[in-house]
């Protein structure tokens, strides 16, 4: 080699090693979801916001839902990483030496609380007239603006749901003096007037067993005096908390609990006698203050009949699980979104990672739960906006557990699968992909693990409370009056919703199967969601629209309630065909999804 071939073959790679050449290799690494509209990407959403919300509402809701969709992929997104890498600072003492702790937050954060709570009204949409609609908004509304602002920012959703469930328990138990002191700053849309809300059972003694719970509450004229610790406090920086404690002299147990609201700052102007004495290095959830909390005689007033707390309790935490529903079935769309864009811009092997068809399984196999979980969570929303209704009551009594259950499992399975679907940059904080398999593992634990959530599904809602019966009728009501449904598919419907509620039944019976509650709470899952997806895809189909939820109805039958035959190749065949149309972006025609829905 001559001294020219040498300098230039050095040249060039030299070249190799340039920013020039490190930028066009980048190029080659499949791009997140940044930048897109959330709610114009979400054609499942907007396809289904007509058969669970009134037109007016819809129209109205649309240019909101277009903004929202917008801020969660551009600011939120960036203000969610820069919140989660920045998490809140315990102070115990202020800069004069006082006890008078407070807690440092990221401007990323506050800037979120601006969107959640300023612009969007989060909090407050079902309780008072916001965004320019006259009246407070069905649950609906709600439903499908949190499930938006979750794809991007999940630990901020916890403070917006306490602020909400716990106005909804001073405005049902509180009287007239303290709804007037507490209800308009909790409603309210200036950061500066807000009343924050929280919730604090969980004690030492006292998880999953809140009437193991031992924090004393000793009368002091109209008021009560605290004395006692709580061990996990979500958003323990708030204005307002309503927590669970035991009279002096009640019994012990669960009914011997009355529920109180203790605010941070008394009427005086003077600081509660509570501390928060250490901030939880969690998991997830980071952007979001959750401590531990000692009551040295804070004073809290009574919320309705002293024999009653849990009870009334319960109510919040039945919303709180919807709640954590919702935020699943977000998560979930954005870790599909995830995964799609990983699969479509990257090439592996020749050709984009979504042509593989082992890579089309595995997102069918993502689909299918994301696209569960929405059908649910607005069907929920729905039922909740007739809430007055004895059926209605019944159905979100059990169905409520059975949601919150299955969806927030469900969450970690998609989570991770999405991460995979993107690699080893999946696994790096650079992506949003590692925040979200954090953060999907905190929904199977809050408000009632998968256990706790099975048995309240199983052993009270159908073994005490026979709510499974209204459930049980309104599935069949749906499925018999869903024009376009195939005969032979509705009938497999009809029969596997039969087997499910009957091992339900059996399973609540008898005590000693109580280990399998979570089979038979996530069978009904399964037969709810496969029905609503039936009936939306054949009410969509028959209107000229897209039918596709038809066969996603078929997956939830075959692959996540068992009937089929695992090593059956010829019986899957029709799978094929039915991934290439669920992955392609063009509607499916009716009589598409109804030939392949029974063939």
């Amino acid at each position: 080699m001559d001294l020219q071939t040498s300098e230039a073959n050095a040249e060039r790679l030299s070249e190799l090693a340039g920013r020039g050449a490190s930028a066009r290799r980048s190029r080659q690494l499949a791009p997140d979801c940044r930048g897109l509209n959330f709610f114009e990407i979400d054609a499942s959403l907007r396809a289904l916001l007509p058969l669970y919300m009134d037109a007016p509402l819809a129209a109205h809701l649309g240019p909101h839902l277009h903004r929202l969709g917008e801020v969660a992929g551009g600011a939120l997104n960036d203000l969610a990483e820069a919140a989660d890498k920045n998490p809140p600072r315990l102070h115990p003492r202020d800069r004069y030496g006082r006890d008078e702790e407070w807690i440092e937050f990221h401007p990323a954060y506050r800037a979120m609380e601006q969107i959640a709570f300023g612009d969007f009204a989060l909090h407050a949409l079902t309780h008072k007239p916001v965004l320019g609609w006259p009246e407070p908004m069905p649950p609906a509304a709600k439903t499908v603006l949190h499930y938006l602002f979750a794809q991007s920012e999940f630990g901020l959703m916890c403070p917006i749901n306490l602020t909400d469930s716990s106005s909804d328990l001073i405005a049902r138990y509180g009287d007239e003096a303290t709804k007037a002191r507490y209800l308009p700053g909790m409603w309210s849309q200036d950061l500066g007037q807000l009343l924050r809300g929280a919730q604090f059972m969980t004690e030492k003694a006292g998880g999953s067993d809140v009437g193991a719970n031992e924090l004393v509450a000793v009368r002091d004229g109209d008021a009560f005096r605290l004395y006692g610790e709580k061990w996990f406090c979500s958003n323990a920086d708030a204005e307002v908390a309503v927590l669970l404690a035991r009279p002096e002299g009640a019994p012990a147990g669960g009914k011997g609990l009355g529920l109180f609201v203790m605010p941070k700052t008394l009427p005086d102007g003077t600081r509660n006698a509570y501390r928060v004495v250490r901030l939880k290095d969690k998991l997830g959830s980071k952007s979001m203050a959750s401590g531990e909390i000692v009551f040295d005689g804070a004073q809290a007033w009574p919320l309705g009949a002293l024999d009653a707390g849990l009870k009334q309790m319960l109510e919040m935490v039945n919303s709180s699980r919807l709640s954590h529903a919702t935020r699943a079935a977000g998560m979930m769309r954005r870790c599909l979104n995830e995964a799609f864009q990983a699969a479509r811009h990257r090439n592996a092997f020749g050709s984009a990672v979504i042509d593989h068809p082992l890579m089309r399984r595995q997102l069918l196999k993502l689909m299918v739960p994301t696209e569960q979980a929405l059908s649910t969570i607005l069907y929920l929303s729905q039922v909740a906006g007739r809430k007055d209704e004895r059926e209605a009551r019944q159905i979100l009594r059990l169905m409520t557990p059975l949601a919150k259950y299955r969806a927030c499992r469900d969450n970690l399975t998609v989570a991770t699968g999405a991460m995979e679907a993107r690699g080893g940059n999946g696994y790096i904080e650079d992506f949003v992909n590692a925040r979200l398999v954090r953060d999907a593992h905190l929904g199977v634990i809050w408000e009632g693990t998968s256990n706790i959530s099975a048995l309240d599904a199983i052993r009270r809602a159908v073994g005490k409370e026979k709510a499974h019966e209204a459930l049980q009728a309104d599935v069949e009501r749906r499925l018999a009056q869903a024009a376009g449904l195939p005969g032979q598919f509705r009938t497999r419907l009809q029969g596997a919703a039969v087997q499910a509620f009957r091992f339900a039944e059996a399973v609540a019976a008898a005590p000693e199967r109580e280990r399998f509650s979570r089979q038979a709470s996530a069978a009904l899952y399964h037969v709810v969601s496969a029905g609503l997806l039936a009936e939306e895809g054949a009410r969509l189909g028959a209107a000229g629209g897209d039918a596709r939820r038809l066969l996603l109805s078929r997956f939830v039958l075959e692959h996540r309630l068992g009937e089929r035959k695992p090593m059956s190749l010829e019986g899957q065949a029709w799978e094929d065909e039915a991934i290439d149309l669920l992955l392609d972006d063009a509607s499916v025609p009716l009589a598409k999804a109804e030939a392949l829905a029974v063939g």
